[in-house]
């Protein structure tokens, strides 16, 4: 029998419907363990962004559950479960005209008094963590200062690693985080982010749309297609057959889900 602690993340029967009609996913269901780095595939449109969303609040299901640690994410549940998961987006979300070091310590908002985030007076403990963290993710001292809209795309996202691990969360999400990285910056990054998740015993759920790097860097790959899961497993489970049919865009709509 796998032990509760060994599903850090749970999805149970999640359905998502938006307003408009739009069934976005339908009955996903599949566990992450804790630690694993998790890579969901599948074309744009598959529900990749929507199942991510629902970890962190952003998107409420409108069937089924998600938990972690066994316990549901709820409205009541929703601050604490934020101190624990942190978001890094393809397009970085970064903050231009800040330096890299207000950008960082933003990562830490939720620990920070509202008076000291809009004062620019952070605590000490976190300008210190910011040093710290920005020679983890391999950038000069003297970057601190500068501005994140001068940064590269593979500096500006080492920037968003750093500032989703600086409240020590036991989960980042990370959504098509090399989407805009040629394939030498993002080969780069993802090894970055593995690395310190696998440092800090950090669970990642990332989606993407190459399939060379899913197979590389994930422990799990979880593919959807239209909504539904088409293949859960290793990838040595991954076959080139199976790749081609959930991205194959002439086979046939699934049948209605409505």
């Amino acid at each position: 029998m796998t032990l509760v602690r060994d599903k850090h993340i749970a999805f149970d029967g999640i359905g998502k419907r938006f307003a408009d009609g739009t069934q976005a996913l339908d009955g996903v269901t599949f566990n992450v363990r804790r630690g694993a780095f998790c890579v969901l595939l599948g074309p744009s449109g598959s529900g990749k962004s929507t199942l991510l969303r629902a970890v962190n609040g952003l998107t409420s299901p409108s069937q089924g559950e998600v938990r972690i640690d066994g316990q549901p994410i709820t409205a009541q549940s929703l601050p604490s479960v934020r101190r624990r998961v942190s978001m890094i987006h393809q397009h970085f979300g970064l903050v231009d005209r800040a330096s890299v070091a207000e950008n960082m310590i933003g990562g830490a908002l939720a620990a920070i008094p509202t008076w000291r985030a809009l004062s620019g007076l952070y605590p000490l403990p976190f300008k210190r963590k910011a040093c710290d963290l920005l020679a983890t993710v391999g950038l000069e001292p003297d970057h601190l200062r500068r501005p994140a809209g001068a940064l590269s795309g593979g500096q500006r996202q080492r920037v968003g690693i750093a500032r989703a691990l600086m409240l020590d969360p036991e989960i980042i999400i990370a959504d098509e985080p090399v989407a805009s990285l040629d394939p030498k910056v993002s080969r780069d990054t993802l090894n970055l982010l593995r690395q310190a998740a696998q440092a800090r015993g950090v669970t990642v759920l990332c989606s993407l749309h190459q399939v060379d790097l899913a197979l590389e860097f994930a422990d799990q790959i979880v593919a959807l297609r239209q909504g539904r899961i088409v293949h859960d497993g290793p990838p040595a489970a991954l076959s080139g057959s199976a790749v081609a049919r959930f991205y194959d865009a002439s086979l046939q709509p699934m049948e209605s889900r409505a």
